[in-house]
């Protein structure tokens, strides 16, 4: 299991980050540019969980506080990664930008964050506080809605992006579980499993538009 789990971790950091780098060299406008971003983003942040994560299968240490502030910092790199989504959307459909559709998912990012920097969340001794999980993740959920929401909406308008609002909604379908029952159910943590996937698919989403050489803005 260790050995499973953790060489999924490593391959998925390294194919974040190095498409991340792909894309970002690759990119002739800003919105490649954000696309880029958002799998580096997603690659170096989720780091900080994953790193003490596969050492503490195979080291005898303490890692508590370095899984609680990895999560901490994933969770605050996850926001960011759904207002790049956002930033996509918007330069992929040459979308005009609504300024309070902007304002209300910046909000819910803003509020999203302040709760994650709460001491109610344990993160220094990595405790689960099921009170504080939801708190902290309903702007997320409602962020996510949102961003879901916006790509399905345009699905029929864009060949390479067509899935990407079902890639989002699995995400949360997979995530919500794990953060309302793994205390109870430590099983429910396996769902991380094709949670991750999902965002390698979004990250394969970005590398396809990002080899169409710019055919849009």
């Amino acid at each position: 299991m260790k050995y499973g789990e953790s060489s999924f971790d490593i391959l998925y950091l390294l194919f974040a980050v190095a498409a991340g780098c792909v894309i970002l060299r690759k990119a002739k406008n800003r919105t490649e540019k954000y696309m880029g971003l958002a799998a580096l983003i997603l690659g170096c942040g989720d780091a900080f969980h994953l790193v003490p994560r596969v050492l503490n299968y195979f080291i005898e240490a303490d890692f508590a506080a370095a899984l609680g502030v990895g999560k901490l910092v994933t969770s605050v790199t996850m926001t960011v990664f759904y207002l790049l989504l956002y930033a996509v959307w918007l330069g992929r459909f040459r979308e005009k930008e609504n300024r309070g559709v902007t304002l209300a998912l910046w909000g819910l990012a803003a509020v999203r964050i302040v709760l994650c920097l709460f001491p109610q969340n344990g993160w220094l001794q990595n405790s689960g506080n099921l009170t504080w999980g939801i708190l902290r993740n309903v702007p997320f959920v409602m962020l996510g809605a949102a961003i879901c929401w916006l790509y399905f909406v345009r699905r029929g308008e864009d060949r390479v992006f067509r899935f990407m609002w079902l890639y989002i909604l699995l995400s949360f379908l997979f995530y919500i579980p794990v953060v309302v029952g793994t205390e109870a159910v430590p099983m429910l943590g396996m769902l991380m499993l094709p949670k991750t996937i999902c965002y390698i698919l979004m990250i394969l989403v970005f590398l396809r538009a990002a080899g169409e050489n710019g055919k849009r803005a």
